[in-house]
């Protein structure tokens, strides 16, 4: 299939070009940019609904500001193809999202058009106050601008940020991208037409000459004159909330229109504001391409597709993925016991709990881009003899930190926590790993931390989180399909802090927390070559230990290796020190804790992911090798 054909868009090298186009030729760019990101990421997958949606607004203020001088933040970033088309890295976009590619999210390493790293939402406001209070401090002239979703606005640091931004009177520009109609009516020529006036410099003027005016006024008069100046600004504009937080509010205004948007950015780039404005634009995910459009999530991530056709490329049939798996098991249990709730972070569909929900309407709770209101909203529920399951990704339950440790581990509140995507994840890189939760759960008291070999442990592991009423839980699982091993319909209870052994063996033993049992089984096979006996024991649990377990594999095993999906000072780190305290590393035994290294590894394949980071089946062949002293050429080169 031939490519659109962009022959302004083929004139852009970076936004200083946009700075000589006229109005009518930024529409024409827009499109022409339009149709490129749709036919990027029909090659490459990636974010589609919300790129589409921020086409016109990309162009407007890329041709309006003078970035990067101007710092532009965009909130998450996965709505920034079309700003990376634009920045000097159209040359590379379609290698988007893969091995030694641009990432998905925007980066500080990658160009000096992201002057702010994201991919978990809701930072940009802190950021850009940041930028902004930094840029008072030193003098410089430049204008800071913030871009997030209404979706974002849905986190608590979102309005955190605003409280002190509105505090600090600081010269920031946020831009409201609501593209869920959640806030604001329907905009129209009045609205565009009320937007340009007041962000305009006479507007200001008058304001700020009546503002001092009513300052001569009794204290009630200048009161209640202030107040009826933003209400009725707010009464026209549904702005009232954010004046509230110290915002100058403009909007909401048509995001697609370049006639309205042009000229108010134009405006606050050009008006002398004292104190933060807000600028509500609204948009429609996926616009421009029909089958987006007509998605009910908007193409908001997709695999290859068809542009004509806007059909996705389907994997072959396989096994079911760990979250589906989940979701089945979670069922299961509520099925018999009304006392299971599940609870999410604006990822229902990620998580599995979008079929829970559907079995369990009133049983399911989606926060919103909340976890820390998550985490203790749901050990408000254990307070009162619920059992709540709260699945959210390893990597986003490192955002409600305190919650965890503060409202649910120093209470013993039994709040179960499913966290998926643990371990590395392919596409979407460092930003969205599960890699820490071993350690940042490991060392808080009570804690009882599972992680699932296959999905037949996993439904064994909801089954066991469902019966423990007395601690906190955690298990995890990796993202993407299980190995095909039969599911029971409803799992059975563990025994606590009690592993398994899969292969017994004499001289070398492997012991696996997670999803690696099968490369460390594989690794036996080949160790068996050389002559080596290998026992591979399946941990189940990091907390509590199996001990004697640990103890029996240390002292009848010259070589130990313990392997985890897991950043250091985690599984391996809680082997070693249970091992060292019972004197068990002081005489011959040789341990290789195999973890992910310290270092963030990059967007990739899993399995090119997994060889960069050595966990592999041969990588454990190298490993052991080397502790008997064996020759290095056994060691595999790294892709």
């Amino acid at each position: 299939m031939t490519r659109p054909a962009t022959p302004l868009l083929d004139r852009v090298h970076v936004p200083a070009d946009l700075r000589n186009f006229s109005a009518e030729q930024l529409k024409q760019l827009a499109e022409e940019l339009r149709a490129e990101t749709i036919d990027v990421v029909s090659t490459t997958g990636g974010h589609l609904g919300a790129s589409l949606g921020v086409v016109e607004l990309t162009v407007a203020v890329h041709a309006v500001f003078e970035t990067p001088k101007d710092r532009l933040i965009w909130d998450v970033g996965h709505q920034a193809y079309p700003h990376k088309i634009l920045t000097g890295r159209r040359d590379r976009i379609r290698t988007l999202r893969q091995g030694g590619g641009l990432s998905g999210f925007t980066r500080r390493s990658e160009s000096e058009y992201d002057p702010f790293g994201a991919a978990h939402s809701s930072t940009s406001i802190s950021a850009g106050l940041g930028m902004a209070v930094a840029r008072d401090l030193k003098g410089d002239d430049r204008q800071v601008i913030a871009v997030i979703g209404d979706g974002a606005m849905s986190a608590g640091m979102a309005y955190e940020a605003m409280n002190n931004a509105g505090a600090s009177k600081a010269n920031l520009i946020v831009i409201l991208n609501d593209n869920d109609m959640s806030i604001a009516p329907p905009v129209g020529a009045m609205s565009a037409y009320l937007s340009r006036l007041i962000s305009s410099r006479p507007f200001l003027s008058i304001r700020d000459l009546m503002a001092r005016v009513a300052k001569r006024f009794p204290a009630p008069l200048e009161r209640a004159a202030r107040r009826a100046d933003e209400y009725a600004r707010g009464w026209f504009t549904g702005g009232t909330l954010f004046e509230e937080l110290g915002f100058y509010y403009v909007g909401p205004v048509d995001g697609h229109n370049l006639d309205h948007l042009l000229p108010i950015l134009r405006n606050l780039r050009d008006t002398e504001h004292a104190g933060p404005i807000l600028l509500h634009v609204v948009t429609q995910k996926g616009k421009g391409y029909a089958p987006a459009e007509a998605a009910a999530d908007k193409y908001h991530g997709v695999q290859k597709f068809n542009v004509v056709t806007g059909e996705q490329a389907k994997a072959p049939p396989g096994p079911p993925s760990y979250t589906k798996v989940f979701a089945n098991a979670l069922i299961a249990e509520a099925e018999a016991d009304d006392r299971i709730v599940a609870i999410n972070a604006a990822m229902p569909s990620g998580t599995g709990l979008d079929l829970f929900g559907k079995a369990f309407p009133k049983r399911t709770f989606d926060v919103g881009i909340a976890e820390q209101h998550a985490v203790t909203f749901a050990a408000g529920m254990a307070t009162e003899g619920m059992k709540p399951f709260c699945a959210i990704y390893s990597t986003f339950l490192q955002r409600a930190y305190d919650q965890v440790m503060h409202d649910v581990a120093l209470q013993s509140l039994p709040v179960r926590f499913a966290m998926d995507r643990a371990g590395l994840v392919g596409a979407d890189g460092a930003t969205h790993a599960g890699i820490f939760d071993i350690a940042y759960l490991g060392c808080l008291p009570g804690f009882v931390l599972m992680a699932a070999s296959d999905e037949a442990e996993l439904a064994h592991m909801v089954a066991t989180a469902a019966a423990i009423d007395d601690h906190p839980v955690g298990f995890r699982y990796p993202r993407g399909e299980g190995f095909g091993v039969e599911v029971p319909k409803r799992g059975s209870v563990l025994e606590i802090g009690r592993g398994r052994v899969v292969r017994e063996g004499t001289s070398i033993a492997i012991l696996s927390y997670g999803a690696r049992l099968r490369e460390a089984l594989k690794a036996a096979d080949e160790l068996a070559t050389h002559g080596l006996s290998c026992t591979v024991a399946d941990a189940r649990f990091a907390k509590p230990l199996d001990t004697d377990l640990v103890e029996r594999l240390a002292r009848e095993h010259e070589v130990l290796v313990t392997i985890e999906e897991g950043s250091i000072l985690g599984f391996g780190a809680l082997v070693m020190q249970h091992l060292a305290t019972r004197g068990l590393l002081d005489g011959g035994l040789k341990i290789r804790p195999m973890c992910l290294p310290d270092r963030f590894i990059d967007h990739d394949s899993p399995k090119k992911q997994y060889d960069e980071a050595g966990l592999n089946a041969s990588q454990i062949v190298g490993t052991v090798l080397a502790a008997l002293g064996q020759p290095a050429r056994a060691l595999p080169a790294r892709a």
